[in-house]
């Protein structure tokens, strides 16, 4: 038998680990974890595919790629960040799951993320469920009439649309106007009964971006400036975005 000794080769080196850390102050500490289990113990998307935070970061420290990609967990994952809140060494572990998601090429990232990414760039409600601006203002014209009909109290309710010089502009998921414009109303109210100064806009009013979760820069920003266009040009001075 011989004594030379056995040599372990290295891990593999991880380009999702390196683009990460070229994109966060410090390497976003990505070698700094204590894998002591927290970011996975709240995360929602904690065993499903058998995945979890923790399990990802230490697989992308091992240089497991080609793993990472071939993953679905990365488009469960909600981005809500609570990962990097709980983790005392602050790995930002939703970074890399962004360029995870960026990595994988267009045409097979989910077809019901892209298929709203860009159903929002048709037009520049930015509606993820096609919603144009007659549509838009349809709905909420008659929904509001409907409550002033029928609700007592609330006769005199306004609900402005393309205000200059509002206080605030709303943003509205463009779900409930299309399926579910009932769930509109109780913000109304809240917002009649405070006295706000507030408005819609007829254009960028649509407060979801599924070009952000698609891992598009590109549109995710354009669709940003869109609605940030819309803000500036009724001279609103808070943009609320109900996302």
């Amino acid at each position: 038998m011989s004594d030379e000794a056995i040599k372990i080769g290295g891990k593999k080196k991880s380009r999702f680990m390196d683009t990460v850390k070229g994109l966060l102050p410090e390497g976003g500490n990505l070698d700094m974890c204590l894998t002591c289990g927290a970011c996975s113990s709240g995360c929602p998307a904690t065993g499903l595919e058998d995945m979890d935070p923790r399990k990802l970061l230490r697989m992308a420290s091992l240089g497991m790629d080609d793993e990472l990609l071939a993953s679905n967990w990365p488009w469960m994952c909600t981005m809500c960040t609570r990962c990097i809140y709980v983790c005392p060494m602050k790995i930002n572990i939703p970074q890399l799951v962004f360029n995870l998601r960026a990595s994988r090429p267009r045409d097979q990232r989910p077809k019901g993320i892209v298929g709203s990414c860009d159903m929002a760039l048709r037009n520049d409600t930015c509606s993820a469920m096609g919603a144009t601006e007659e549509d838009w203002r349809f709905v909420v014209e008659d929904v509001a009439e409907e409550v002033r009909q029928t609700q007592p109290g609330f006769e005199k309710l306004l609900v402005p649309m393309d205000k200059k010089g509002s206080e605030f502009f709303l943003n509205q998921n463009s779900r409930e106007p299309v399926t579910e414009p009932d769930e509109m109303i109780p913000l109304w109210k809240i917002l009649n009964t405070a006295g706000a100064d507030w408005t819609y806009g007829s254009k960028g009013w649509a407060a979801e971006n599924y070009c952000l979760f698609c891992a598009d820069n590109e549109n995710w920003e354009k669709i940003v400036r869109t609605k940030v266009k819309a803000v500036e040009d009724l001279g609103c001075k808070v943009w609320l975005n109900t996302e």
